[in-house]
């Protein structure tokens, strides 16, 4: 079947810019790509996808290269590009059509090992719930004696979730086991303690005490994500660049979380790490 727009009197010769017999009407474009005809009319008004020509009437038509972009558009939008940046791309510098393939097949790779790793997770918490290993926020946060924070877990997930470390993090969390939870939680709140104490007694960054704590530290987290050092060095500027995280220090001994930076920064020199261009790796 012809899938030209039809008309009941001959029409005359298309002029430029109206089309072609070979174009495909909005409704005819929607139903080949797998897409509502309002998607295509959202794309059109933000210019990821403006139909080449129009019918005598007005109506869109859509010929074979715009439905190309449609479907570039298609596939990239199945790794996860937002429409702003897939426009931007296809917008961007030229590309051939074996260059977007590779690009996409690239991105859809990592996205299928993004998803297998968050398949792997959730088994994992399938796994705890049916041994009754489930925690809820409330129930976490009685076992670190309030202190854990379902605010702060849920800013990590906006901007940490889908990665390798965050699906590694949730996986060893749901493995846990309420007694591993309660002891997680007088380990780190002992660390906290002997932190406090030591910067009192005026333990000097570098010394081999502050090392030792400055490594105690670092094991504490790598018990919820892979730890390196230049990785700790990274979070300890955000007890004094992050205001919250430098008021929960500081009520424990004011200058805490200044101090604790600085052992953490000097036990990275001494073990070859330059603070100052540490790299999350």
């Amino acid at each position: 079947m012809n899938d030209a727009p039809r008309f009941s009197t001959p029409a005359p010769a298309p002029a430029p810019g109206h089309g072609s017999e070979a174009d495909r009407t909005v409704g005819d474009a929607a139903r080949l790509l797998g897409v509502s005809v309002r998607a295509l009319h959202h794309w059109d008004t933000i210019g990821l996808l403006t139909p080449s020509g129009r019918s005598w009437s007005g109506y869109r038509l859509y010929s074979d290269a715009d439905l190309d972009r449609a479907q570039q558009v298609l596939v990239y939008r199945e790794t996860g590009m937002g429409l702003a940046a897939i426009g931007e791309l296809l917008d961007g510098a030229p590309a051939t059509a074996a260059e977007h393939l590779m690009e996409q097949r690239r991105l859809l790779s990592e996205r299928i090992s993004r998803l297998t790793r968050m398949v792997r997770v959730i088994d994992t918490m399938m796994e705890a719930e049916t041994m009754g290993n489930h925690m809820s926020g409330a129930e976490r946060a009685q076992a670190w004696h309030g202190q854990w924070s379902e605010e702060y877990t849920a800013e990590a997930e906006e901007r940490w979730g889908g990665t390798e470390d965050w699906v590694e993090s949730e996986r060893r969390k749901a493995a846990m086991t309420p007694d591993d939870w309660a002891r997680a939680a007088d380990e780190a709140k002992r660390l906290e303690a002997d932190l406090a104490d030591a910067m009192r007694r005026g333990v000097a960054p570098g010394s081999q005490e502050a090392n030792a704590l400055a490594e105690r530290h670092r094991e504490e987290l790598n018990r919820w994500i892979a730890m390196t050092v230049p990785r700790q060095v990274l979070i300890a500027r955000g007890y004094v660049s992050d205001q919250r995280f430098t008021a929960y220090y500081d009520a424990k001994g004011k200058g805490l979380a200044a101090w604790l930076k600085d052992i953490i920064d000097a036990s990275a020199l001494a073990q070859g790490v330059d603070p100052g261009s540490a790299a999350w790796e």
